[in-house]
C-alpha cells in the first residue's frame, strides 16, 4: 500500500491502512478514530481471528489512562506454554506518561506471539509521538482507520456494507428509509441492520423495512421497552400508546423487548467486572453495562416469565392473534409488573 503523508508532518506513513471490516492481527495494531462502534467491530474481528487459528489465546485489557508502571511487559511476555497474547489498550488519547513511555519503548521490541491494539480516539493530541512512531513503521504495525459517520450518505454506506458483508441484498429505497429511521445513534443502525439480516430472507425491500420500523420516531420501540423494563408500568404504557398512535408497527416494537431481554438473560447470573464480561460473552462494554443496570431487581423467575410473555406476544402480532394492542398491552404489563397478567388489570 502506498504510503500517505499526515497533515502537519513531512514524515509519509508508511504503514498499511486496513479496512475496519477486513482487519488483520499485526504485532501493533492502531484503531484510529472517533467512531466506537467501527472501532468494536474491528478489535472483536481480530480477537475471533486470532482465536480462530489457536482457541488459547490470551486476552487482556489495559487502560492507557490508569495505567501501573510494568503491566504493558506483563501482558505481553509469553507464558510457560507460549500462548498467542493479545493486549486490547483503551483511553491512549488520554494516556498516562508511565504508558506513553513504556508503550514506546515496546515498539522498539515487540513480543513475539503477542498482537498489542492501540484504541486512539482522536479526541486529542495526547500520545502524539507514539502514534507517529506506529505510523512511521516501528513495531511493525498497521492502522485501521474509524472514521465518523455523520451525515446521511455515510450512514447509508455503513448500511449498505453491512448487508454487503452478509451477502445479502437491499433494495435502495429499503436502504434510505431504514437509515432515516436510524438518524441518531450508528450502533443502533448496526443493530436494525442486523436484525434484519438475522430475521429474514431473501431481498430486502421497503415493505419489510416498513414492517419492522415503519413509523419509528427515533428510539420509540426502546423507549417502551426500557420504561418496562425498569418497572414503570404507567410510563412504559404511555409510552406504547405514542408509539401505536404514530404509526409504529407491533413486529418491531416487540423485537425491541426481545432484543434486550435476551442481552439481559446472557449477563444475567454471570459475575465480573464488565469488561471481562464483555470479553467472554463477545459483546461490546456498554452493552454489558447496560444490561448490569436493566437486571436491578430482576430473578432468574420474573425474567424467564417476562422472556415468555415477549415470545407469546411475538407470535400473536404476526398472526396468532386477532387484537395486536391488547398482546402487546399484555406484554408490556407482565414485564413492567414481573407477574403474570391478570384480567382484572
Amino acid at each position: 500500500m502506498a504510503a500517505r503523508r499526515t497533515s502537519g508532518s513531512s514524515k509519509a506513513t508508511v504503514i498499511p491502512q486496513l479496512d475496519w471490516r477486513e482487519p488483520r492481527p499485526a504485532p501493533i495494531v492502531l484503531v484510529f478514530g472517533p467512531e466506537e462502534v467501527l472501532a468494536e467491530r474491528a478489535t472483536a474481528a481480530i480477537r475471533e481471528r486470532l482465536k480462530a487459528d489457536d482457541p488459547a489465546v490470551e486476552v487482556s485489557d489495559v487502560r492507557a489512562d490508569d495505567y501501573t508502571a510494568g503491566t504493558l511487559l506483563n501482558v505481553t511476555s509469553p507464558s510457560l506454554f507460549g500462548e498467542p497474547r493479545l493486549v486490547r489498550v483503551g483511553g491512549v488519547e488520554k494516556c498516562t506518561d508511565a504508558f506513553l513511555q513504556e508503550a514506546l519503548a515496546y515498539l522498539d521490541a515487540p513480543q513475539d506471539g503477542a498482537t498489542l491494539v492501540l484504541r486512539h480516539t482522536g479526541a486529542s493530541v495526547r500520545g502524539k509521538k507514539l502514534l507517529e512512531a506506529v505510523r512511521g513503521g516501528t513495531g511493525g504495525g498497521v492502522e485501521i482507520p474509524c472514521v465518523a459517520i455523520k451525515r446521511d450518505r455515510d450512514r447509508e454506506e455503513f448500511a449498505a456494507g453491512e448487508f454487503r458483508h452478509a451477502n445479502r441484498r437491499i433494495r435502495p429505497q429499503a436502504l434510505r428509509a431504514l437509515t432515516q429511521a436510524f438518524s441518531g445513534d450508528v450502533t443502533e443502525l448496526a443493530a436494525a441492520c442486523q436484525q434484519l439480516i438475522q430475521d429474514t430472507e431473501g431481498d430486502i425491500d421497503e415493505k419489510i423495512v416498513d414492517r419492522y420500523y415503519g413509523g419509528r420516531v427515533e428510539t420509540t420501540a426502546f423507549e417502551v421497552a426500557d420504561a418496562a423494563i425498569a418497572g414503570d408500568h404507567g410510563r412504559a404504557l404511555i409510552a406504547l400508546r405514542h408509539a401505536l398512535d404514530s404509526g409504529a408497527d407491533p413486529v418491531p416494537l416487540v423485537a425491541a423487548f426481545a432484543m434486550k431481554l435476551r442481552t439481559m438473560a446472557r449477563v444475567g447470573g454471570k459475575r465480573g467486572p464488565s469488561r471481562q464480561l464483555a470479553r467472554d460473552l463477545g459483546m461490546p462494554d456498554w452493552q454489558v453495562e447496560r444490561a448490569q443496570r436493566d437486571l436491578a431487581g430482576w430473578t432468574g423467575g420474573t425474567l424467564g416469565l417476562a422472556i415468555q410473555a415477549v415470545a407469546r406476544a411475538d407470535a400473536e402480532v404476526k398472526g396468532a392473534s386477532r387484537d395486536a394492542v391488547f398482546a402487546l398491552e399484555r406484554m408490556v404489563t407482565v414485564v413492567a409488573t414481573r407477574a403474570p397478567f391478570a384480567a382484572t388489570r
